[in-house]
């Protein structure tokens, strides 16, 4: 982990600085605001999926430089995402944009993840003799810390895995960054002991906030914050927030979550599961009112979304091509979702995508008539 790492981070007047570039390419209500105003596009790229091969590197380097010319800039990974490999193609594509001047660190965001043990490059041919070597001898996991067999998030796993992807990313700082999937430390740990965790976690992640590693933290979720209340991997937004208030007082970094919400995953915008002041909101009215950025992943359902749409949801969003486009034009535009991210990697399918950040998000009335149509 000695790759020279490029210093910075996005901010206010860099991200600002893209979104004026790039309005004659987008339209009104693309870039959203998250803390100080740094600007995000209401599109992201995701490199959850694809093979293990150079072949599929090189398709998301090609991909997120495209992405990064047409008005998209926020990139989303994870460092256990094709065993690293996401991650050292998006150091790469940044690495490509940089030097043809299409975008500045100040003006791009960048998310990854911390929290599912990751092979390297591959899967190795020995699984537990690769963790052996690579986290129990060297101390960074004892015995016991690891749920599942594949789970961890404490305070020395998580410096770890952050200076991995830094690494892997070449970034110094990052602008987001997740503790993956937390929900399933609750598959075998209880849930005071998973709220010490958490603290410690934030704690840690706070740290990295103070040391110049990380400009903001959260939670990148399946299923947590859409469980009923009493599921067993339910997570509450609201104990959260004060778990990380109570180790990073009121200025604390924990600002964005990521869960999924699609057309056939409407859970985020319909179940009143989250406790607030107020009462009982959907995770989204949540987040608005403890002031949490959202991504909201899987917006195309991995693929399922991008055809075979019925046909009578064209009328509810004209100036649409394709299923995918009005598939995210649905996930952007509910009140609530900051960015929605989708997995793309080829050039076509950026294209593709990029056209919706041209239209402007469905007005409030307009999105009624669309969820109710589609028997939201």
């Amino acid at each position: 982990m000695t790759t020279k790492m490029i210093a910075g981070s996005a901010t206010s007047k860099g991200t600002r600085r893209y979104a004026e570039r790039l309005a004659s390419r987008v339209a009104a209500g693309h870039f959203r605001q998250v803390d100080g105003g740094t600007h995000l596009s209401s599109l992201g790229l995701g490199t959850y999926l694809g093979p293990d091969d150079g072949a599929t590197d090189v398709l998301y380097q090609d991909a997120v430089v495209r992405a990064l010319e047409l008005g998209v800039n926020v990139l989303d990974t994870a460092v256990n995402y094709r065993n690293q490999r996401s991650e050292r193609a998006i150091r790469t594509a940044l690495a490509t944009a940089f030097a043809r001047g299409v975008i500045e660190r100040d003006e791009v965001v960048v998310a990854t993840k911390g929290g599912f043990i990751p092979f390297d490059g591959a899967v190795p041919r020995d699984p537990r003799a690769y963790f052996t070597a690579t986290y129990l001898e060297p101390g960074i996991v004892k015995p016991g810390d690891v749920v599942g067999g594949a789970h961890c998030m404490t305070p020395r796993y998580l410096r770890d895995q952050l200076d991995r992807s830094r690494a892997n990313l070449g970034l110094a700082t990052l602008d987001v960054y997740y503790i993956h999937n937390p929900e399933t430390q609750l598959s075998e740990v209880k849930r005071d002991e998973f709220m010490t965790r958490i603290r410690a976690a934030f704690a840690a992640l706070e740290e990295a906030v103070a040391g110049g590693l990380i400009a903001r933290y959260g939670t990148a979720t399946w299923s947590g914050y859409r469980d009923d209340p009493g599921g067993p991997g339910y997570l509450s937004l609201a104990e959260l927030v004060a778990a990380a208030r109570d180790v990073g007082g009121p200025d604390h970094h924990f600002k964005v979550i990521q869960l999924p919400y699609n057309l056939a995953m409407t859970e985020a915008f319909t179940r009143a599961n989250q406790r607030v002041d107020k009462g009982m909101v959907p995770v989204l009215e949540a987040a608005r009112q403890l002031d949490v950025y959202v991504m909201a992943s899987a917006s195309v359902y991995q693929g399922q979304l991008t055809r075979g749409l019925p046909p009578m949801l064209t009328e509810y969003l004209p100036g649409l091509a394709t299923d995918a486009q009005r598939a995210l034009q649905f996930a952007r535009s509910t009140p609530g979702v900051g960015t929605a991210l989708v997995g793309m990697k080829t050039s076509a399918h950026v294209d593709e995508n990029a056209q919706v950040g041209a239209t402007s998000p469905m007005a409030w009335k307009q999105f009624q008539r669309l969820f109710s149509a589609a028997g939201g």
